[in-house]
């Protein structure tokens, strides 16, 4: 994994070094940059910085240019910035080669700018990784349609894992791995959009394309773009998640003999690499399907796996611990687990957590995942595998089966389903905290979008808490200008991509795989192992995987109240029964204890009226009167508390440290190249 930047415009080499410095903690173990000059055109700059996993020799050094005297059978003129890993590179290396293609490294990095040569902007089709790209295109013939001299191709990989920001600016186009690496320009604007604060509050996390700066955007998974002359000149999907309303014939037997067949080459895939390859192992199904993977793929390795532990107080939200389970899997499967504590002042860590992910998202467990990627590379392993994107796939998650309820509530008259939003909210204030307190909390979810039918109903159960509730925490001005926006716009235009047809789960799960997994745990992922220099894999989204697993039909996925059942079913023969059948758990912290102990100092501090009024968008007495609810367990507000504190931290991160001197730093060496 790496950290990549540009741009290309009327900008400084000074702000490349810049940019490039701001990433460093992606990439390690080298960095490069080039200014690249075309008579008529604006200047390009390309930044870089090396996380080295394939072909650790300085041959992989980037940006990677392919010049006049370099051969490998390409026409000079290519220049690529790249961050991710291609699976697939070595069999894309024999067919390149066999058209006479002639490679100077090992690395996949190369390989890319082989089938860009060779196939141009098509060359997306091919790809089996994950990737954030820009290749810089100064040859005078042989370039794509409506490929200009000069222009960038820049492209995300078909899942979104790894990340792409870019800003429209009237100097030109800023584009990198990270906001803060745009930020290096003071000149660009710093004001927030006001419907990205509206959105967040709504689902925790921000949905494509919008970023929390109204001047940034971020490509939304599976798409590309060309640059030219300073100017975002097209973008498109060259991907979709291929839900088509489609069903399976298979029988249910066959789909798990199948599916294994699926993981363990996705594992296989994903082990390559010239470091050591680790892994996280929470004792879910979906950590503990990889590592026995792992484990059958290499059966005389015995990986590293990483699991997190709490403290005696773990349980005070009614959570069930993880940690008996992380160890009975690796005793079942022979493997190394390293048991990363976590005390409640790991949460102290939260303003770190906020400048690592560069936007507000309202969920502490980046924090474990970080600590997990600090101690995997304190010990020497670079890469880990993950489980994301096993809940999002094959149905996991509690929302999923409240989907089976939707037929019974739409023979319920509509005035008593209006209703049901008012007992929701009676059902959540009354809350209280423990086991019972979590129950009540899961009713109120269920009963709350109960009056939404068809696709509206489908995009609610990904909303966190009540529009009254939210809408009554406004200032009056921010009020007035979210009068008209509807909450669940993002998620209805990515449904209307797919087939009316397509089921309801399917469709559930399509907004899963495009924003909840994309936006929200493959963006906290990616950054908590690249803040510590780790790259993570994630075998589960692997694109013959997710191919094979949106045609399972919904009744494999979703068995009665039984999720995952079909994956449940294929992982019997490897891992033990009662890690199999588990309950549904999630990242097990402690949020409501952390607020009224830990962070309730830090939450006094960043709520105070003073500081809510300064900030303008919302009110400081509703604020104050929520936390007093809060506090007192008169409601269940722990996650809205949490996105408020969240939100007011990156402002300070990002806002009010305007000067960028204070975020970037400066990188010696850029090198000039003049294409002619």
């Amino acid at each position: 994994m790496c950290g990549i930047v540009g741009f290309q415009g009327r900008f400084s080499e000074d702000l490349l070094s810049r940019m490039t410095a701001a990433v460093s903690h992606r990439g390690p173990d080298g960095q490069g940059a080039v200014v690249l000059t075309l008579e008529g055109q604006p200047i390009t700059g390309l930044g870089h910085r090396r996380l080295a996993i394939i072909d650790l020799s300085e041959a992989g050094h980037q940006p990677m240019t392919v010049r006049p005297d370099a051969g490998g059978g390409m026409r000079a003129g290519l220049t690529l910035v790249y961050n991710g890993e291609i699976y697939n590179h070595r069999e894309l290396r024999e067919e390149l080669e066999a058209d006479g293609h002639v490679f100077q490294s090992h690395s996949d990095s190369e390989a890319l700018l082989h089938l860009y040569e060779r196939d141009g902007l098509e060359m997306l089709s091919r790809l089996n990784g994950i990737f954030a790209f820009a290749i810089h295109d100064a040859r005078r013939d042989g370039r794509p349609s409506g490929v200009e001299r000069g222009a960038l191709f820049v492209a995300r990989d078909q899942i979104g894992v790894k990340p792409f920001y870019y800003a429209q600016t009237n100097r030109g186009v800023l584009f990198g791995s990270e906001i803060k690496a745009l930020l290096c320009d003071d000149a660009l604007s710093r004001e927030v959009d006001p419907i990205a604060v509206h959105q967040m509050l709504a689902y925790l996390w921000t949905p494509a394309p919008s970023t929390m700066l109204a001047s940034v955007r971020k490509l939304p998974p599976g798409f590309a773009a060309v640059i030219s002359g300073g100017q975002v000149v097209r973008q498109w999907c060259h991907y979709d998640i291929p839900y088509t309303g489609t069903r399976g014939h298979a029988s249910r037997a066959e789909t798990a003999e199948a599916l294994r067949g699926h993981l363990a080459t996705a594992v296989r895939r994903q082990l390559v690499s010239d470091v050591p390859v680790g892994a996280y192992l929470s004792g879910g199904l979906d950590s503990s399907a990889i590592v026995a993977m792992m484990v059958r793929e290499q059966p005389d390795a015995r990986p590293t796996c990483f699991t997190i532990g709490f403290d005696a107080h773990a349980d005070a939200d009614g959570i069930p611990e993880d940690l008996p389970y992380a160890r009975r899997v690796a005793a079942h499967l022979g493997v190394n687990l390293v048991e990363v504590p976590m005390a409640p002042s790991a949460i102290l860590r939260l303003p770190e957590m906020i400048a690592m992910l560069d936007e507000p998202q309202a969920d502490p467990a980046p924090i474990a995942a970080l600590m997990i990627a600090e101690r995997a590379r304190e010990m020497g392993i670079p890469v880990l595998l993950s489980g994301a994107g096993g809940d999002d796939l094959f149905s996991g998650y509690r929302r999923h089966a409240a989907l089976l309820f939707d037929e019974a509530w739409s023979k319920v008259p509509s005035p008593l389903r209006r209703g049901s939003r008012v007992l929701a909210d009676r059902v959540a204030a009354r809350a209280g905290t423990g086991r019972g307190g979590v129950l009540a909390r899961r009713v109120a979810k269920l009963l709350a979008h109960t009056h939404e039918t068809g696709d509206r109903r489908v995009a609610s159960y990904f909303l966190w808490s009540t529009e009254a509730l939210r809408r009554g925490l406004y200032a009056p001005a921010f009020a007035s200008q979210m009068r008209d926006v509807d909450t669940l716009d993002p998620l209805l235009q990515s449904l209307a991509r797919i087939p009316d047809e397509t089921e309801p789960l399917q469709r559930m799960l399509y907004l899963e795989m495009k924003h909840f997994l994309a936006d929200h745990n493959l963006n906290y992922t990616d950054r908590a192992g690249m803040a510590a220099g780790v790259e993570v894999r994630v075998p589960l989204v692997d694109l013959d995987l997710v191919r094979f697993a949106t045609s399972v039909p919904s009744r494999f996925k979703q068995r009665g109240r039984t999720g995952k059942a079909i994956f449940k079913e294929a992982m019997e023969p490897f891992l033990p029964r009662d890690v199999v059948y588990r309950p549904k758990a999630g990242f097990g912290a402690p949020l409501k204890r952390w607020l009224n102990f830990e962070l309730r100092d830090l939450v006094t501090d960043t709520l105070a009226p003073d500081v809510i009024a300064r900030r303008g968008f919302f009110d400081s007495q509703s604020v104050t009167r929520l936390l007093a609810d809060e506090r007192t367990g008169r409601i269940d507000a722990a996650y809205t508390v949490f996105a408020l504190m969240c939100f007011e931290l990156w402002c300070k991160r990002f806002l009010d440290m305007s000067d960028s001197s204070t975020v970037c730093n400066r990188l010696e060496a850029i090198e000039t190249i003049r294409c002619g």
